[in-house]
């Protein structure tokens, strides 16, 4: 059964699911993800429904979060994931989001982050969301920045690389209400 989380304008966010594998396999294997997120060994099918398993969905289940499947709407496409996750290496919720690179330069990223970082704060009622990435990944600095994140620490170590630590809180007044420009469920 489909869960859809969020919906935008232009995109669906819902749960990862199995039947999502191949295109978890394509996207973690995008030059970008490499680079910037890091070589999940993830290169088949089976793989791919593994990392579903064991990460999305094993959170969903654990603390009613995760990453989400972005999809176009309108045709139902598969463009990325976004959406929070609890690293054990960082004492808060963690925004994450990547995307196939055929869909940057489309605000889909901005859309679907904007959206997630809203539902953790009306819904989830989160007071805190950080996020993390390599000092050479600009574009992801400029997108965090541009949702109201903030430059904690320039050099955050983590698993050995040092790495940008971004961090959001809302203000007090805006904690618990929904201005409606996102759907949730």
């Amino acid at each position: 059964m489909t869960i859809q989380v969020l919906q935008t304008e232009r995109l669906g966010l819902r749960h990862l699911e199995s039947a999502d594998a191949p295109f978890i396999v394509e996207l973690l294997n995008e030059p970008s993800w490499l680079k910037y997120i890091g070589d999940k060994a993830v290169r088949t099918v089976r793989d791919a429904q593994r990392y579903i398993e064991d990460g999305p969905v094993a959170m969903y289940a654990r603390l009613g979060f995760g990453l989400y499947l972005v999809e176009l709407k309108e045709r139902s496409e598969s463009l990325g994931i976004c959406g929070l996750i609890k690293r054990d290496t960082l004492p808060d919720v963690d925004l994450g989001f990547a995307l196939l690179s055929r869909f940057w330069g489309n605000g889909y990223a901005y859309e679907s982050a904007a959206a997630v970082v809203s539902y953790a704060k009306r819904h989830l009622r989160m007071d805190r969301i950080v996020a993390i990435t390599t000092p050479t990944n600009v574009a992801s600095g400029k997108l965090l920045l541009k949702l109201g994140f903030a430059l904690e620490h320039s050099k955050f170590p983590i698993g050995g690389d040092d790495l940008m630590l971004y961090a959001i809180a809302p203000p007090a007044s805006t904690r618990g209400s929904n201005d409606g420009k996102y759907g949730y469920g």
